[in-house]
């Protein structure tokens, strides 16, 4: 695992755009469902990974966990196994995702990126708060498809558009990302 200065730095400028998100409510877009918003919060940790890696993915799931964690939404997120611990899998299953379909089409393995690192945060952290007795299966299954269907269709689109763009700005050998 080679954790550069480079590597560091944009893990904390990510997971500092988390926080920007969350702290600005910006990281909240109105979506027309009863959930009323799908957040996009995650999305720096999903860039972490398809762009940096899954070390960096890691760190600023890991820097977006801690923020849940100390500014709790809900009464569940002030627990860490609920907050942190799941946050820590969206680069990196975003990394994963992207590079497995990268030569097929990398359009393609932007959206599935976005798609399944943003259904990586709500099944987990939905999954974590039934199985340490916060929510009943009933009501994560219901917050999960209210919620987590606009973040993952938000999500996929984000990922392509900013990834496209960071691309088009960032010279090529530095475009992909290195585990």
């Amino acid at each position: 695992m080679s954790l550069s200065v480079r590597k560091i730095v944009i893990s904390g400028i990510l997971g500092a755009i988390s926080i920007l998100l969350g702290v600005t409510r910006l990281g909240f877009i109105p979506v027309p469902t009863p959930a009323g918003h799908a957040t996009i919060m995650h999305i720096p940790a999903i860039l972490g990974g398809v762009l940096e890696g899954p070390v960096v993915g890691l760190i600023t799931g890991a820097i977006f966990g801690l923020f849940s964690f100390l500014q709790p939404g809900a009464p569940f997120f002030a627990d860490p196994l609920v907050s942190i611990f799941p946050r820590l899998f969206i680069g990196v299953v975003a990394y994963l995702v992207y590079f497995a379909t990268k030569r097929i089409n990398t359009v393609l393995a932007c959206v599935l990126a976005g798609a399944v690192g943003s259904a990586t945060n709500t099944i987990l952290v939905l999954g974590m708060a039934t199985i340490r007795g916060y929510l009943p299966s009933e009501v994560s299954v219901s917050i999960g498809v209210l919620h987590g269907v606009p973040e993952l269709i938000v999500a996929a689109i984000l990922t392509v558009i900013l990834v496209k763009g960071i691309r088009r700005i960032r010279p090529e050998e530095e475009n992909e990302p290195q585990p």
